[in-house]
């Protein structure tokens, strides 16, 4: 697969886990993209933790509004159900359950749904933000990633890097396949047809447990 062709692929499966009326919060990044790929009379309410439920698409170039950004800082437009307020109100929109979905990015994930995805030690980050919030506050995490980073694994039996959330994620979703999280372990229950189970096996440190009904990742 072209590098260029990774994100969208992703995206576009990703967003055939939302459902019409979803609370869905975006983290920044990849995606951000999802909205693109929507299915035909899918609607979802994106909320954005720094203060908005009812985010737009991204404003054309030029037609940026600079008192509208989502929590990334990233531009955005808002929709005509849109509603803005405090983060103290946001936060407790999402401590209180109301987000159905909330799809994140990952440095690294283990066979038991921890997650790290917000500092490399001895590297200068910006703080983890709102996705301990969305972890556990969300109904369902998915996270939607390239399955490894310069060659190495980021789906481990353990994650070594500090962590978000423990236990918290549901699905992972890459450009090899899409994974659920399950008490036994990691099971792939979709595969990229342009991989086969042992070239994602090689690119993952922890045990997959495969599907008896493995289907095409489309």
């Amino acid at each position: 697969m072209e590098k260029e062709q990774i994100k969208p692929f992703i995206a576009r499966r990703a967003a055939k886990e939302l459902k019409d009326g979803d609370v869905v919060n975006l983290g920044i990044g990849l995606p951000t993209l999802i909205p693109n790929f929507l299915p035909e009379g899918v609607h979802v309410i994106l909320q954005s933790e720094n203060g908005m439920i009812g985010m737009g698409p991204t404003p054309a170039e030029g037609k940026e509004d600079p008192w509208l950004i989502n929590a990334g800082g990233g531009y955005i437009t808002y929709t005509d159900e849109a509603s803005t307020f405090d983060s103290a109100t946001s936060f407790g929109i999402i401590r209180g359950g109301h987000v159905n979905v909330s799809v994140l990015g990952a440095m690294q994930v283990d066979e038991e749904g921890d997650l790290a995805n917000w500092m490399i030690p001895g590297k200068k980050t910006p703080g983890m933000g709102g996705a301990m919030d969305l972890l556990v506050g969300a109904k369902k995490v998915i996270l939607a990633m390239e399955h490894t980073a310069k060659g190495n694994p980021k789906i481990l039996k353990k994650c070594t890097l500090p962590l978000t959330a423990k236990g918290q994620v549901n699905m992972i979703i890459t450009e090899m396949g899409v994974m659920e999280i399950t008490p036994k372990g990691i099971v792939l229950t979709e595969i990229n047809p342009e991989f086969t189970v042992e070239q994602v096996q090689a690119a993952t440190e922890a045990t997959l447990i495969i599907s008896p009904d493995l289907k095409e990742m489309k």
